[in-house]
C-alpha cells in the first residue's frame, strides 16, 4: 500500500469513529435514562450513584462537544468554509446541551433519599428534552460531517486522536487504526 492510500484509509476512519462515539454517548444515555426510571421506581441506584453516574455521562458529553468546539470545527471551517453556517448552528447545540447537563446536574445533586412524584416529574422531563436536543443534533451532525471528516487530512490527527473522538477516560490518545 502506498503512503497516500495507507494515509487514506486511516483518515476514512474519522468519520465512522464519530458515528462511534455518537452510539457510545447514546447508549450512556440511555443506561443514565434507566438508572433515572429505576431510582423513581424504587428499585435503583442510591442517589449520590445516581450523581456519579449523570457526572460520568455529562464529562463525556462536554469532553466530546469541547473537543469538536476546539479542534474539529475549526479544522473543518478552514478547509470547508460553506460549512460554517453548520458548524455554529452546532455550536449552538453545544452550548443548549451544555446548559440542560447544567439544569439536570442541579436536580440530581438535590435528590431526595427516598424517591418521591414531583421530583421524579422534573428528573424525567429534563432527561427527555437532553435526550430529544442530543438525538436530533447528532443526526444533524452526522449528516453533515462524517463524509466530510472522511475526506480530510490533518496531520495531526493521525499522530493522536483528537479529544471529540474519545470514547471513554481510559481511551489514550493513539493514531487510528490502519
Amino acid at each position: 500500500m502506498n503512503p497516500r492510500s495507507e494515509a487514506g484509509s486511516r483518515l476514512t476512519a474519522m468519520g465512522t469513529q464519530l458515528l462511534e462515539v455518537h452510539i457510545w454517548l447514546r447508549e450512556m444515555l440511555e443506561d443514565l435514562q434507566d438508572s433515572v426510571d429505576d431510582y423513581f421506581d424504587g428499585r435503583g441506584l442510591p442517589p449520590r450513584d445516581l450523581r456519579a453516574h449523570c457526572l460520568s455521562f455529562c464529562t463525556a458529553l462536554t469532553r466530546h462537544h469541547t473537543g469538536e468546539d476546539r479542534g474539529a470545527f475549526p479544522a473543518i471551517a478552514e478547509e470547508f468554509p460553506e460549512l460554517r453556517e453548520v458548524l455554529s448552528e452546532l455550536r449552538t447545540d453545544h452550548n443548549q446541551l451544555d446548559w440542560l447537563l447544567g439544569n439536570l446536574r442541579k436536580l440530581l445533586e438535590s435528590l431526595p433519599e427516598k424517591p418521591d412524584p414531583a421530583t421524579a416529574s422534573k428528573v424525567r422531563e429534563e432527561v427527555a428534552a437532553l435526550s430529544a436536543i442530543m438525538q436530533t443534533h447528532f443526526i444533524y451532525e452526522e449528516k453533515k460531517l462524517i463524509s466530510v471528516l472522511n475526506s480530510m487530512d490533518v496531520p495531526e490527527w493521525r499522530e493522536n486522536r483528537p479529544d471529540f473522538l474519545l470514547i471513554d477516560d481510559e481511551d489514550e490518545p493513539v493514531a487510528p487504526s490502519r
